[in-house]
């Protein structure tokens, strides 16, 4: 395809997308993001394919405004009984503590392929994708529908190998990002790793499953990770988004400084009034600072950025040995929706970045017209800066 803009590819009159955030991010979040301005990405990861098409329906009744869907790619895994009886087992107290008890639950997560099938119908502006690689075939294909494809990177081999298959831009997830890690490829400098350490990851269609050595490695900050991709990708036109840590104009505009066409801020609207998440998440980000996030593999089996409560804490000395995602996360979902609904946080995952303590909760539109007015004001700052100089 040929390149344009990333904002003008997308019509997007400012350089914000709203990262996806399965499970917290709703239709109503999605469209108001990009009503005011901004893009809206809905999180798909674990929507079936027809609750996919029906928020895609949601989302375009409240706005004729571009937006985006994003995937896991990830294949159905098939674990060992002894793994999952292992992980019930020390699930069981925990389950307890809410009188449910722990079992196997009906599937391990969707079906990647049933949900892509769903992503080409509903011909989204932007198809955006983590934890694997799509095939270059499957990138045509996407173009073929209309859609601008996004691939995520936590490395720059994994930002080249997303243009590789065709991607039309790279978000650099940088390793100050809330939620899960898009690590996919093996960083091919293994570390001499002990007993339990290597893959853990699961397989992503990409080939070997990265160890726990290649998330260690693989987690660069955003200011070295964003200037490194763009040296890597500016020559073939694939644009770079950054994401992580970014929480207002200042961010924005330092992203864009490194050269970033774009940022990509996910924990900023997890406190809007249109996100998903409930009360007792809300209020342990309101009380929460950048010291209290961890990244863990104890909810999901796949390491993921959050803020530390008694389930991370209890399930700590488990980290290497719960079993990869999907697993470790659909034996814990129950788990999980019941603390939400008892209104605790202590078992759920709360997924954060590090720029936590500066969520500001209001509705997204208002914090779209915040954040561009912080935008501005710090590009006008650096202007009159290098003026004086």
């Amino acid at each position: 395809m040929p390149h344009r803009s990333l904002r003008t590819a997308l019509s997007l009159r400012l350089p914000i997308i709203q990262g996806p955030m399965t499970g917290a991010d709703t239709p109503a979040l999605a469209a108001a993001v990009s009503a005011a301005g901004g893009f809206g990405i809905l999180g798909c990861g674990m929507r079936s394919p027809t609750a996919m098409t029906e928020a895609v329906a949601e989302v375009r009744r409240r706005t004729d405004r571009p937006f985006g869907l994003n995937l896991f790619v990830q294949d159905t895994p098939a674990p060992d009984t002894a793994t999952v009886e292992e992980a019930l087992a020390r699930l069981a107290p925990l389950y307890a503590e809410f009188g449910l008890q722990a079992a196997v639950p009906a599937r391990w997560c969707e079906d990647f392929h049933a949900q892509f099938d769903a992503m080409v119908e509903a011909r989204p502006a932007v198809a955006s994708f983590t934890f694997g690689i799509l095939t270059a075939a499957q990138v045509e294909r996407l173009h073929s529908a209309g859609c601008y494809v996004i691939g995520t990177a936590t490395t720059v081999a994994e930002a080249v190998a997303w243009a590789d298959v065709g991607a039309d831009a790279v978000c650099a997830s940088g390793m100050e990002s809330g939620g899960h890690r898009g690590t996919f490829l093996p960083t091919g400098r293994p570390l001499a790793e002990g007993p339990g350490a290597g893959g853990v990851a699961g397989s992503t269609g990409s080939g070997a499953a990265p160890s726990q050595a290649d998330f260690a490695a693989s987690m660069i900050g955003v200011m070295a990770l964003v200037p490194q991709c763009i040296d890597a990708l500016a020559p073939r036109n694939v644009a770079v988004i950054a994401a992580g840590g970014i929480m207002d104009g200042r961010g924005i505009a330092a992203a864009q400084a490194l050269g970033a066409e774009a940022v990509q801020m996910g924990t900023a609207f997890l406190a809007c009034d249109e996100s998903g998440v409930g009360a007792a998440y809300r209020h342990a980000m309101a009380q929460a600072i950048a010291t209290d996030t961890r990244t863990t593999r104890v909810f999901s089996g796949r390491p993921a950025r959050g803020i530390v409560n008694p389930m991370l804490q209890q399930l700590h000395a488990h980290e290497t040995t719960v079993p990869a995602y999907p697993v470790q996360n659909a034996l814990t979902g129950a788990l999980r929706r019941a603390s939400a609904e008892a209104g605790r946080a202590d078992h759920l995952s709360l997924w954060a970045g590090q720029g936590v303590a500066a969520v500001r909760p209001m509705p997204a539109a208002e914090l779209v017209a915040v954040l561009e007015a912080e935008w501005r004001a710090a590009l006008a700052a650096a202007a009159a800066q290098l003026a004086a100089h």
